[in-house]
């Protein structure tokens, strides 16, 4: 009898439960629900709780669908799915005092920062990111403040720090010997088998994701070059490890060497791709794993970096070689069929201004509808959660976002965001 007590008990809250949730009714001018698809007119959009209920041609009464709904009119508005960020560092922002900040920012502070610039991301239209690299105690809170909803926020898949080599883009630099011992991250690592450590180091602490440096970087202050580093051996044993795990692998990777060393070994991206020619696309299409192009710091920091103490006459060469070759090598990869995630690598840029990224893939080649493709199902589809996200269909959680005009015409919109919503709940907007 107890048990049978317990269990009508439960079903009567459960039957409390769902009928306590707020009903939103959105009507939607313009309706890109699956993007890649032709966009619809006058839709309206039924959110029960955090999800889609359904989706209907024409402008329903909110009060024929339930007398208690929110109604929200977006019917003078361009409505599409929550954006996603595949390539962001959201606790921190270039400026010159970026290498001095070391010496003064605490982990808290860090954290604290990251939760002002996880809401200009947000309000920017991205509901969804992928931090590749960060303090792991301050973006792990910060992932799980969002999560628990102490902070507003996109949902954050991260990495922590880096899987680097001793000296390679990743590692510390730039600091007097004592500061270098201090501040090495334990993820740095040497050979197949320490590497294989760091990897399950990494994941123990909280990874989502892996993030390898195979190659040199731009804002490394070295003149090591942005070529291969990692090594084969190295870059196959994190891959099978991580993927041993369940944890997928992002790779940084700037020259084709290191391009293709990390597409043969398996990684599920390349971050960055910046010189990527013929061979290295025959292995992305091999191997199926997306280019994250990052276009923004090739075209917004060249003409930032004179007379800024953080660019060093080493990271400035390298700056200029990138920028000149980022954007042909992306748009050689999307015409040759390489599947393209979105990416901006905010912090290197400003946060809350990922959205132009789109006009450059467009200026690059790219079609409107297959920018907004690759910052939606595309994206979805590389971090594994295209089942709840990115495209509005029943029974998905409501993540999304309207502009003023269609984006497919002018992709500039995607810039000035004038709504969100993320799993149900107005972030900005009426």
């Amino acid at each position: 009898m107890p048990s049978r007590l317990l269990i009508a008990l439960l079903l009567g809250f459960q039957v409390f439960a769902s009928a306590a949730e707020q009903v939103t009714v959105i009507h939607a001018g313009q309706l890109l629900a699956i993007p890649g698809v032709t966009p619809l007119k006058q839709q309206t959009i039924v959110i029960r709780g955090d999800r889609i209920e359904r989706i209907a041609d024409g402008f329903e009464n909110p009060n024929t669908i339930d007398d208690q709904a929110i109604f929200i009119d977006l019917s003078d508005q361009f409505v599409l799915p929550g954006l996603m960020d595949m390539h962001v560092h959201l606790l921190g922002e270039l400026s010159p005092t970026s290498r001095t900040d070391a010496l003064f920012v605490t982990t808290s502070m860090s954290a604290l920062r990251g939760a002002h610039y996880a809401r200009k991301t947000l309000l920017a239209g991205f509901t969804t990111v992928r931090d590749l690299g960060g303090d792991p105690e301050a973006i792990y809170a910060l992932r799980d403040a969002i999560n628990q909803g102490l902070v507003d926020g996109p949902r954050v898949f991260a990495t922590g720090s880096f899987l680097a080599a001793t000296g390679g883009h990743g590692d510390v630099d730039g600091f007097k010997p004592e500061l270098l011992k201090l501040w090495t991250p334990e993820t740095i690592c040497d050979g197949p088998y320490d590497c294989r450590r760091a990897t399950r180091q990494a994941i123990k602490m909280g990874a989502d994701w892996i993030k390898i440096t195979a190659t040199g970087g731009v804002l490394s202050d070295t003149k090591t070059g942005t070529d291969q580093q990692m090594t084969d051996d190295e870059l196959q044993e994190i891959v099978d490890t991580a993927h041993a795990l369940g944890v997928k692998v992002a790779a940084h990777a700037h020259g084709a060497n290191g391009i293709n060393a990390a597409l043969r070994a398996g990684v599920d991206s390349i971050d960055h791709g910046t010189f990527t020619g013929s061979d290295e696309i025959k292995l992305f299409k091999r191997s199926g794993a997306y280019l994250v192009p990052t276009l923004s710091p090739g075209t917004k920091i060249p003409a930032t970096m004179e007379g800024n103490p953080f660019f060093t006459d080493a990271i400035k060469a390298k700056a200029y070689a990138a920028s000149a070759a980022s954007r042909d090598s992306f748009i050689q990869a999307y015409r040759a069929g390489v599947k393209i995630a979105f990416g901006t690598d905010s912090a290197v840029t400003p946060h809350g201004e990922n959205g132009d990224e789109f006009a450059m893939m467009v200026e690059a080649g790219m079609p409107a509808m297959d920018a907004l493709v690759s910052a939606t199902v595309a994206a979805a589809e590389l971090l594994g959660i295209a089942d709840n996200l990115g495209t509005l269909e029943p029974g998905k959680l409501a993540d999304l976002i309207a502009v003023s005009a269609s984006p497919v015409q002018d992709i500039s919109v995607m810039s000035n965001v004038q709504f969100v919503m993320k799993e149900g709940r107005v972030i900005r907007g009426e």
